[in-house]
Formats: structure tokens, C-alpha cells, sequence
């Protein structure tokens, strides 16, 4: 397999099953990484707060501070770190609640290591700050703005503390307004998936809209397009 990039790629992997632990280190390693195996929650805090990797790999089911605890925590202090949760076979609200405290994608176990690879290059990939020229590096949208080439977003004078999909989430929809966007089409053109659950999608809307919108109930900018998707509605006239 190839490397995610040319540089080695610091990745956490925190799961007390140390079968696990081990299968998925030895396939990270032959992608290029540098790999951190650690076996509960306590231990993934404590290696974040000591060097910073650049994804965590995180199970759902773990003794003592569980997958979700952590994720909250891991999000709260950095918001940009990528997160990719493992979660048992059919446990459909438990992706969903993952997503919904803050995992930028999730694997169900039993899975395919090589899935895994691929889905923590993707996740690495968009996380990596494009280069943008100056000119057409921020997106503006009356109080709301999004700087792609910093990736920051800004509601008036706050910075709000997106995760890397919700940025990349916003960034798309700011740049395509007016236009209604199925579940798949937004898994594709922002996640990069041409099959997947599409409450991936549902969930990050969601916490978007928590965070851009005054009242995330009646939502001004991103609107429900009923039997197809969603859109973005423009606050500002000006294009």
C-alpha cells in the first residue's frame, strides 16, 4: 500500500482489545505511519495532552471513560482533530450518537483493516489545509464567514469551534448556494464516499446548523430541501 503522503502521519489507536490494537498498527505502519497504541480513555487523553497526533482512531467500548467521553473531550480541547470511531456491527445509534459528539467518520467492527487505512486517508486528506490564493480564500455570507485557507470560520466576531468535516461541510454549501444537494451527492462531494449512511450526513447537518444558526429549529441558512436533501439560502444579497 501507498503512503497517505510524504510525510509520517502520527496516528492514536485506542482500543483495550489488544488483538486489534496490534492488526491495525501493523497495517498503519505499512502506509507510512508512526502509530500510538494506548488502551483506555484515561491513557488517550493523557498521550494527546503529551504530543498531539494528527488522527485518533478510537473505540467505541472501552472500560472506565468510554469512546463517547473521550470524543467530547478530545473535542472540546482541539475541534480540528480528526476523530474515527469503531463501533460494533448494526449498532446504528451508536455511529449516530458518534457522530453527533463530534467523530469525523466511524468503521463497524468486524472490519476490514485495509477499509480502515483507506478511510483514515481520507479523513487525513481533507484535513490538510489547501492551497488557496488570497483572493478567493474566504467565503463571506453576511455575519458568517469561512476562511478555507486558514480553516476558520467566524460567526460575527466568535470563531466557531467546526470540526474538520463541518468546516469542509460549510465550505461546500457557502460555495454552492440555492441549490438542493441529496444525502449521497454531500457524501461524495464532501466526504468523498460514493456508498455510505447517509445519516453521516443527517448528523453533521445538524451539528452545523447548532452552531451557525440562531435557532437551529427554524434555520435561515441551511434549509431542508424536503425529498431531496438540503441547501444553502444566502442571509446576504451579495454573491
Amino acid at each position: 500500500m501507498g503512503s497517505v503522503a510524504a510525510v509520517s502521519h502520527r496516528v492514536l489507536v485506542v482500543d483495550d482489545d489488544p488483538t486489534v490494537s496490534d492488526v491495525v498498527r501493523r497495517y498503519l505502519e505499512q502506509d507510512g505511519c508512526q502509530v500510538r497504541l494506548v488502551g483506555d480513555g484515561l491513557a488517550a487523553l493523557a498521550a494527546v495532552n503529551l504530543e498531539m497526533p494528527d488522527i485518533v482512531i478510537l473505540d467505541l467500548m472501552m472500560p472506565g471513560i468510554g469512546g463517547l467521553e473521550v470524543c467530547r473531550r478530545l473535542r472540546r480541547q482541539s475541534p480540528e482533530l480528526p476523530v474515527v470511531m469503531l463501533t460494533a456491527l448494526g449498532e446504528e445509534s451508536d455511529r449516530v450518537v458518534g457522530l453527533e459528539v463530534g467523530a469525523d467518520d466511524y468503521v463497524t467492527k468486524p472490519f476490514s483493516p485495509r477499509e480502515l487505512v483507506l478511510r483514515v486517508r481520507s479523513v487525513l486528506r481533507r484535513s490538510v489545509s489547501p492551497a488557496v490564493p488570497p483572493s478567493s480564500a474566504t467565503i463571506v455570507d453576511g455575519d458568517l464567514s469561512a476562511d478555507t485557507g486558514r480553516r476558520i470560520a467566524r460567526l460575527g466576531d466568535q470563531v466557531l469551534p467546526l470540526t474538520g468535516r463541518e468546516f469542509e461541510l460549510l465550505v461546500f454549501l457557502m460555495r454552492h448556494p440555492a441549490r438542493a444537494w441529496s444525502r449521497a451527492e454531500l457524501l461524495d462531494k464532501v466526504w468523498g464516499w460514493q456508498f455510505g449512511d447517509h445519516s453521516t450526513v443527517t448528523v453533521h447537518v445538524r451539528r452545523l446548523r447548532e452552531k451557525i444558526e440562531a435557532d437551529p429549529a427554524s434555520p435561515r441558512r441551511i434549509l431542508t430541501a424536503w425529498g431531496v436533501g438540503y441547501r444553502y439560502e444566502r442571509v446576504s444579497g451579495d454573491v
